[in-house]
């Protein structure tokens, strides 16, 4: 670094640099620590290979430096991060909390309401009176909430049905509306597996895509035009 630096000022900034590298050693540890209680556990993968992962995923600075997706496959035999907004660290905080058995809630109601991300009806004379959802310091439902949140700028469904909501009721309620999907989705995975998870999440995608596709149509019928699917043309292979 080159300037003029006041003594006072280059202490504080190498008392600053030696305690960010302490926490990263801290971290490192800890890493380390969850690695291997992780390998204690039984396989339960089947000697099935992880399979890759479908989208895309940015590195960042949070998560585990080891490889913590492969450890919670062999752990609970299912691959959570298949799920839109669940990353590694997500899954690491959800099966800290849950475990692997799922037979702790016979349905998914019970689990969302474990959760406290089901809505707690209070009704008096038929009149419904509130519908907030109860308090519970769950680490699990602050963890998906967080998933949920980090869904804003996702071009999925789930991301769609985050700003749809959100536009209605405001954010904290959409959010919560988004974990509790979240939630019924990781119990799915737990009881039916990943590929029934997948098929859904195909399912509820294409769904999404033609109630998209309705609404343009009739946008553009009142406006006096018509909606007409493009088709590209095919690219011809290059010759070799």
């Amino acid at each position: 670094m080159q300037g003029n630096w006041r003594a006072e000022h280059l202490f504080a900034l190498k008392q600053a640099l030696a305690l960010y590298d302490f926490y990263h050693q801290q971290i490192t540890a800890c890493d380390r620590q969850i690695e291997r209680q992780l390998k204690q556990f039984e396989d339960k993968s089947g000697g099935q290979p992880l399979p890759p992962k479908a989208r895309r995923q940015r590195r960042g600075d949070n998560r585990p430096s080891f490889d913590a997706r492969g450890a919670l496959y062999r752990m609970a035999g299912v691959d959570r991060t298949v799920i839109e907004g669940i990353e590694e660290s997500t899954a690491l905080v959800v099966l800290s909390e849950i475990g692997t058995d799922r037979k702790r809630w016979p349905t998914v109601k019970h689990f969302c309401s474990w959760l406290g991300l089901c809505p707690n009806h209070r009704i008096s004379g038929g009149k419904v009176l509130s519908r907030r959802t109860k308090p519970c310091a769950n680490r699990a439902a602050s963890a998906l909430r967080l998933a949920a949140y980090a869904l804003h700028r996702s071009q999925s469904a789930l991301g769609a049905f985050l700003r749809r909501l959100k536009s209605r009721v405001g954010a904290p309620k959409a959010i919560t509306a988004t974990a509790h999907k979240l939630a019924r989705l990781v119990y799915s995975l737990l009881k039916h597996g990943t590929s029934y998870v997948t098929q859904g999440m195909a399912e509820y995608e294409r769904a999404y895509r033609e109630r998209v596709v309705g609404h343009l149509s009739r946008r553009a019928k009142e406006l006096g035009y018509a909606l007409v699917e493009s088709v590209e043309p095919a690219v011809e292979p290059r010759p070799t």
